[in-house]
C-alpha cells in the first residue's frame, strides 16, 4: 500500500485519540474538481478557537494516489457527531459540485475509477491491521440525515450531505472488504 504522508499544518493541533477507539470507516468523496482544491480547503481554518479545519484522514485521487492528511490518532472533522470513533476517507470525485445545494443539482454523474476503488479496497486491508476495532463503514449519506431548503429554491428540502452518491460501488466495496455497513 502506498500512501503519501502529506499532514495538514494544523494536524497536530487535532484531539488525539486511542487507536482502539476507532470503529467505523467512512467514505466520503469531496465534491469538488480536483485534490488540489480539496486541499486548500482541507487548509483552511474553520475552527480559530482550535486553528483547525474540515477534512477527512485520507485522500483517494481519480488515478489511485493516496494521501494520508491526519494521523490516524487524531480526530479528524469530517463527520458530525462520530469524528472520535472514526477514519474520514475522502474519494475525489465532483459530486455536486459547484451547485452542491441547487435543487436541480442533485444527482452526481461522475463515476468512481476501478482503479480508486481497489485503492480504497487496499486502505482498507491496511487498515484493518492497524485498527484492531474497525468494523463497520458508511457512507458520509448515511450518517448525516439533516435536510436543508435548496439554496435556489427554499421551498424545496434536499439532503445536507449525499456522499458518496448513487455511483458508489457499495456491493463491490461490501463484498470485498469484510467491513458492515451502518446506516442511521
Amino acid at each position: 500500500m502506498n500512501i503519501v504522508r502529506n499532514l495538514l499544518p494544523y494536524a497536530d493541533a487535532l484531539q488525539s485519540r486511542d487507536l482502539e477507539a476507532v470503529t467505523l470507516l467512512v467514505v466520503h468523496c469531496t465534491e469538488l474538481p480536483d485534490l488540489q482544491t480539496a486541499r486548500e480547503y482541507g487548509e483552511t481554518v474553520h475552527y480559530p478557537e482550535s486553528g483547525t479545519g474540515n477534512s477527512g484522514h485520507f485522500y483517494i485521487d481519480r488515478d489511485g494516489r493516496c494521501e494520508q492528511w491526519v494521523p490516524l490518532e487524531r480526530i479528524a472533522h469530517h463527520v458530525r457527531g462520530l469524528n472520535g470513533n472514526s477514519i474520514g476517507v475522502e474519494l475525489v470525485n465532483l459530486g455536486r459540485w459547484p451547485d452542491w445545494f441547487h435543487a436541480a443539482h442533485q444527482t452526481p454523474t461522475e463515476a468512481y475509477p476501478d482503479v480508486q476503488i481497489a485503492q480504497l479496497l487496499g486502505l482498507i486491508e491496511y487498515l484493518r491491521s492497524l485498527l484492531p476495532n474497525l468494523r463497520e463503514i458508511a457512507g458520509h449519506q448515511d450518517l448525516d440525515r439533516q435536510r436543508i431548503p435548496a439554496a435556489d429554491d427554499p421551498e424545496q428540502m434536499i439532503w445536507r450531505k449525499i456522499d458518496p452518491g448513487p455511483l458508489f460501488p457499495w456491493k463491490t466495496v461490501l463484498e470485498r472488504s469484510s467491513l458492515h455497513r451502518v446506516l442511521r
